[in-house]
């Protein structure tokens, strides 16, 4: 503190305290600075540790499907009341990086946090549940049908082909679209096969655009995290998690 002070004099070219046997009394010169940036820390503090929950903007990141589809909506009456929100899209991995290091505030993950990453909170939101579609009057065998990936390495596609079909899938995928939205497109229009999420192909299927081609009794089923820092939570991410809670229960 001794230092700052020194440095803050020689920055100002005047003297802010004078010393005593019993500690400083401010100069006439600290008195009017103090009077000058008061306003600015009271405004700092109003940010940091004021009453109001929205006072900052919560840093919300997730999958970009999930993410605009589910996550967003559930959050329309909080940002009506004046929450601010600045979101992030990428893989989960990532994010929860992000997170412990303090990049954001809350995670809405496809994974659990490891249990190597200590001091993360994650509260189960939903399970979402996988479908493998083809478009409208498809009538091959999918398992031998061109396949429309996420990723080269048939993540989603990788998992129900073991699980259902008992199976791996076949190599090389027809196509790859790195966001689910772009693969539902491609099996629209014709390209192939795919697993998709339920919840992003919902509509589709209801209108016969999409067909499911297998109705397994069990199908292949991820559960969704609601991930923060284990410390006590602000309230505005507590404000969007516990909002998500509410609504998830519909997906």
């Amino acid at each position: 503190m001794t230092a700052q002070v020194r440095a803050l004099e020689e920055e100002l070219g005047q003297q802010l305290f004078v010393r005593r046997a019993r500690g400083v009394t401010p100069t006439s010169a600290a008195d009017e600075l103090a009077a000058r940036i008061a306003p600015h820390v009271d405004a700092l503090a109003a940010v940091t540790v004021g009453d109001d929950p929205f006072a900052a903007p919560v840093h919300l990141a997730g999958p970009a499907e999930l993410t605009t589809i589910r996550v967003l909506p559930a959050l329309a009456g909080l940002v009506a009341s004046g929450l601010r929100l600045r979101v992030t899209f990428g893989l989960a991995d990532d994010l929860l990086a992000g997170l412990a290091e303090r990049r954001y505030d809350l995670v809405v993950s496809t994974i659990r946090p490891r249990p190597r990453r200590r001091g993360l909170a994650a509260t189960p939101l939903t399970d979402e549940e996988f479908v493998l579609v083809g478009p409208r009057g498809f009538d091959g065998d999918p398992r031998t049908a061109p396949l429309v990936a996420y990723a080269e390495d048939l993540p989603i596609i990788r998992r129900y082909w073991r699980s259902v079909l008992g199976v791996r899938p076949p190599a090389g995928p027809a196509v790859v679209v790195p966001d689910l939205r772009g693969v539902l497109t491609c099996v629209l229009a014709g390209f192939g096969v795919s697993v998709l999420p339920r919840y992003l192909c919902a509509a589709e299927l209801a209108s016969g655009a999409l067909i499911a081609l297998l109705e397994p009794e069990e199908p292949p089923i991820n559960t969704l995290f609601a991930v923060t820092r284990a410390e006590p939570c602000r309230a505005g991410p507590a404000a969007v998690r516990d909002a998500l809670l509410a609504d998830a229960a519909r997906w």
